[in-house]
This record gives structure tokens, C-alpha cells and sequence, in this order.
């Protein structure tokens, strides 16, 4: 028997284009909104999601596959896959900016959840209402030292614990490929710390509303009740999810946690699609595995 200890791993999610994860229809102004969490509405993407499309997105032989998230459906009671997902909670989220094009904004609260799961975290600014902590050379500097997102305004202050947090998440959150050397660098000068109230305002009221429509094919026109809202979260957002890696339950299985969150990576590649809408380009994410 295997008695390896269990390994906590954090994937990272970068959207590279709108990302649709809904919860149904709904009675609100939206009509297909996306999932939050019901205490704070921050944003998020369910676990179970995060593992289906894992698991429908990563190359790896059956016996690999059954043993990391168990088998298919029909056996589901022969034994449990390796790997827990957690749900993808919000790290950073992009606001529109005055200067700098768009700031990487988050809050205490949501920095605080991702210190919980990574050691030796760095300190975490707690600025005051009207107040936000920005990093050395911020980007989004305007004249008389404020920092306007949307058509609001912050009395920023550069802060060192928010340039410890940028070049942590810059070194360990962000891709690292090449392609990613630009978003690396622009966390350090774009980097905004805002009181919870705020962020809150922004992941809700800041995400993308879109107009779908669905065409009856012969008289070209919207067909009867094809008209709706979708939200989605805007690319450049940035989500973590908690992986728990166990050792192997599946008979004859091979293979300690580490090794099987590794082969899950390397089964994956760089990026995977996440959420609705596949096929119009929506829910391409970029991975980080840490």
C-alpha cells in the first residue's frame, strides 16, 4: 500500500479570452450570469468544472486517466481518482484605467484566501476606504497622485508589501513562457490593492455583458424569444485553484502524488478551454501550475 503523503498543488488560470462559466438562466438583469460565490459575489469557477474539463482536455492514457480522476461514470463506485479540485476563486481582475490601460486590481480578501494556501506568503496592505496601495513606478498614475479605474478615483500610495506581492505573483502565478514575459512585467507597474468594498463593486458591476441573438435562418431575423444577456469574466483575469494530489487508489496503479500531478501537466499543455461558448473562442485559459 501507498502511503505516501497527500501533495497541495495551485493551478493558476489566466484568461486569454472572455471566460463564460454560468449558473442557468436567471431572473436578474442578465439572463445567463456567470457563478460567485453567494456571501462575497466575488467571481469563481466551481471545482467540478475545473476538474471536467481537466480531465476531457488532458492527454493521457486510459489507465493514467482512471487513476488520476477515477473511472468513467458507469464505475464511479469501483474507487476515487487521485486528484481533489477546489473551486477557481479570483486573484486579480482588470479594470479600465486612466493611465496605464488597465490595472490588475484585487483586494485583501482575495489576496488573503491565496495566502492561506501558499507559505511564507508576503504582507498584505490593507488601505482605507478611498485609499489604495500601488507598486513603485505604478503605471497608473494621474496627476495629484491618483489612480482613476472606471470613473472612480483612489488616493494611491506605493506601498512595499504590494511590490512583494506583484513580483510573487509575476515569479510563480503568471505563465512563464515567453509569450507571458510583457503580463509578467506589467504586474509590477499594474498592480492596485483596493479595499474589499471596491474590488467587490468592480467584479460585479465591470464584468462583460453581451447581446446574443439567435437568427431564424429563412426570414433572417432574431427568432421568437432567441434574444439574451450573457456575462462574462474579461480576459487578463486572473484565477487559482487548490489541487490535492493523493496517492493512486486504482489496483496496480504506479505512480507517488508528485509524479501524477506532473504527468497531469504535461498531459495538459500550456492552455485549456474552459466554460461555455468553445466554439465562438470563449474560455481560453493559460496554465500555471505551482
Amino acid at each position: 500500500m501507498n502511503n505516501q503523503p497527500p501533495i497541495t498543488a495551485l493551478l493558476f488560470l489566466y484568461t486569454e479570452s472572455s471566460l463564460h462559466a454560468g449558473t442557468g438562466s436567471s431572473v436578474s438583469a442578465v439572463d445567463l450570469p456567470i457563478q460567485r460565490e453567494r456571501a462575497t459575489q466575488f467571481p469563481l469557477v466551481q471545482g467540478s468544472g475545473v476538474k471536467g474539463a481537466l480531465r476531457a482536455q488532458a492527454n493521457l492514457d486510459r489507465d493514467t486517466l482512471f487513476a488520476i480522476f477515477g473511472p468513467e461514470t458507469n464505475n464511479a463506485q469501483d474507487f476515487a481518482g487521485a486528484i481533489s479540485v477546489g473551486d477557481a476563486r479570483i486573484v486579480l481582475f482588470p479594470v479600465r484605467a486612466l493611465k496605464g490601460v488597465f490595472a490588475y486590481a484585487t483586494s485583501p480578501a482575495a489576496l488573503a484566501r491565496l495566502a492561506r494556501l501558499v507559505p511564507n506568503f508576503p504582507a498584505i496592505p490593507q488601505p482605507a476606504a478611498g485609499a489604495a496601495a500601488i507598486t513603485a513606478n505604478s503605471a497608473l498614475l494621474a496627476s495629484g497622485g491618483r489612480v482613476v479605474l472606471e470613473e472612480f478615483s483612489f488616493n494611491a500610495a506605493h506601498h512595499a508589501d504590494a511590490d512583494a506581492i506583484a513580483a510573487w505573483l509575476s515569479q510563480y502565478a503568471f505563465p512563464g513562457d515567453d509569450a507571458y514575459a510583457y503580463w509578467r512585467s506589467k504586474v509590477l507597474n499594474s498592480l492596485i490593492i483596493l479595499p474589499d468594498d471596491d474590488f467587490r463593486d468592480f467584479v460585479v458591476s465591470s464584468t462583460e455583458i453581451t447581446t446574443r441573438v439567435r437568427l431564424d435562418t429563412a426570414k433572417k431575423t432574431v427568432a421568437r424569444g432567441a434574444l439574451w444577456t450573457q456575462e462574462s469574466l474579461p480576459s487578463d483575469t486572473l484565477l487559482v485553484s487548490p489541487i490535492l494530489a493523493r496517492p493512486p487508489r486504482m489496483n496496480g496503479a504506479n505512480g507517488d502524488p508528485g509524479a501524477l500531478l506532473d504527468a497531469l501537466a504535461t498531459a495538459l499543455g500550456p492552455r485549456i478551454q474552459l466554460g461555455g461558448d468553445e466554439t465562438t473562442g470563449q474560455g481560453m485559459v493559460a496554465l500555471r501550475w505551482a
